[in-house]
């Protein structure tokens, strides 16, 4: 037995039609965007920074993960040199390694949740804001 033909599927009369998510270039929606400009830290931002040029949302978290997670990998690495030679730096290290890694899992969280939409990075979102914003700048 065959159902009867009916109205087609969809939201009840009345109802607005959902919207497709909104796209960058690159063809991906602003949230995947946001995700992917954290998931490998800076490499993800630089590339992110280019193909989502044309969605601010997607090229500032990707400017802001460039800044956030470049900017700590490059403090890492200089304490870990210096702790070559003063031993009692190399728990900075290990500490500043887990602040990038807390800092990445809550990224990608508010990234993915917030569908996309700017946040601030916490604890030091509001001294990488100014360099955020250059960076957005550079790329047109």
């Amino acid at each position: 037995m065959q159902n009867p033909p009916g109205p087609p599927p969809g939201p009840p009369p009345g109802q607005p039609q959902s919207q497709p998510p909104a796209t960058t270039a690159g063809g991906i929606d602003k949230r995947t965007g946001a995700f992917l400009s954290y998931l490998v830290g800076w490499l993800t931002g630089i590339i992110f920074l280019f193909v989502g040029k044309n969605d601010p949302d997607v090229k500032y978290h990707a400017a802001q993960s460039l800044v956030v997670f470049g900017s700590l990998q490059i403090l890492q690495i200089v304490i870990n040199i210096i702790s070559g030679f003063v031993h009692v730096l190399g728990i900075i290290g290990l500490l500043i390694g887990l602040l990038s890694f807390v800092l990445w899992i809550v990224c990608l969280v508010k990234a993915w949740t917030g569908g996309g939409q700017r946040f601030e990075v916490p604890f030091i979102g509001g001294v990488t804001r100014p360099y955020v914003e250059q960076v957005m700048g550079m790329v047109s």
